[in-house]
Order: structure tokens, then sequence, then C-alpha cells
């Protein structure tokens, strides 16, 4: 079983890539924010100490973390930021790492990981390729103020704290144009699956 890590920048477009590859026979698909959901939830391993560090003030009736409320007070206490992570990234690479096992087990032929920090929080190291979605900056800002209604500030906020196009194009291996031709995005996938298939 191949390993894949996929990374790229705000409003590259991986959701329609991830969407194209769970289709796939045989691959797994997993998003690294989605597992960290699920390891915040109710008797999931980071519910507890998230509430001890933030208090109840975080807590729905329900008895789920308000990620909102963890972010307003993240964003405003980086030393809060800190501990955070310390308890969410662990647990969400633990399970990440038991999900690859899994699948492996199971017997799919790729496991397809998304990762915003794949480089900062090391889950190259667990990847046999890396795959950079790239789009054009002008195609990123017109999805994110279109799908997302992101104003111009809050989408020039979100690029000058990320990883700079070259960074991404140096430490990945295979780059994914991805400027609005599913026809070519999906393309570029499937010749890289090929790839594989004939080493």
């Amino acid at each position: 079983m191949k390993v894949i890590g996929i990374t790229g920048g705000v409003g590259a477009g991986k959701s329609t890539v991830l969407s194209y590859l769970s289709k796939r026979k045989g691959a797994q698909v997993v998003q690294a924010d989605l597992v960290g959901h699920e390891v915040m939830a109710p008797g999931g391993p980071c519910c507890g100490p998230i509430l001890k560090l933030f208090g109840e003030r975080v807590q729905r009736k329900d008895g789920s973390i308000d990620r909102a409320k963890v972010a307003a007070v993240v964003f405003a206490d980086k030393g809060k930021l800190e501990a955070l992570n310390k308890i969410v990234h662990p647990a969400v690479k633990k399970e990440i790492l038991s999900r690859i096992t899994q699948s492996r087990e199971q017997g799919y032929s790729y496991f397809f990981l998304e990762v915003a920090l794949l480089f900062e929080d090391h889950y190259d190291a667990i990847c046999d390729d890396l795959w950079y979605i790239y789009a054009d900056e002008s195609v990123r800002r017109q999805r994110l103020m279109s799908s997302r209604g992101y104003s111009k500030e809050k989408i020039d906020g979100i690029f000058s704290n990320q990883m700079a196009d070259d960074f991404f194009r140096s430490h990945c291996n295979y780059v994914v144009e991805n400027n609005g031709d599913l026809e070519f995005t999906c393309r570029q996938i499937e010749e890289r699956i090929h790839s594989y298939e004939t080493l």
C-alpha cells in the first residue's frame, strides 16, 4: 500500500482532488482536520484535556467543544495555542498511523492523507509520495471569496501565513495543477497513479 501525502494552499482545490480520489477502488482518503474533530469530540482522547485547559466556557450544552470559542482564545494567547497543539497533534497522528495500519491490513492499495501542516508536523516522514495541489493565486482568491465569503483582508492574512509556492514545489514529489479544468486535474492524478503501477 502506498501512502500519499496531499497538501496545498487554502483555496487550491484539495477538496475537489480528495472527492475524486475517494471514488477510486482500493483507495482510502483521510483528512487530518476531520480526524482532529473526532479526537476532540466527547469521548475522544482530547476532549477532557482541552476542557481542563480552557475550562467549561468552551463546552456546549451537549458536552462537545465549541471550536469557535477555542479559536478565539488561542488567537489572543500563543501559550494556549501551543498547549492545545501539544494535546491535539499527537492524538491526530496516533489515530492516522492506526488507520494506515488498518487500511494496509484490509488490503487497500492507496492511502491518501490530506494535511495542511504536512511538513511542519512531519507527516512527510510517513508518506511514500507527496503531492502539492497548486492553483494560481488569483484562482484561489476567487474561490475563497465565492465559496467561503472571505474578504480580501482575510485572504491576505491567510496567504501571508502560508508557506511559499517555491517551498511546496521543492519539497513535494509531484505537482497537480488545479486551476479549474477538472478533466486536466484528473488526468494528472491518473498519470501519477499509473506511474506507481508500472514501477
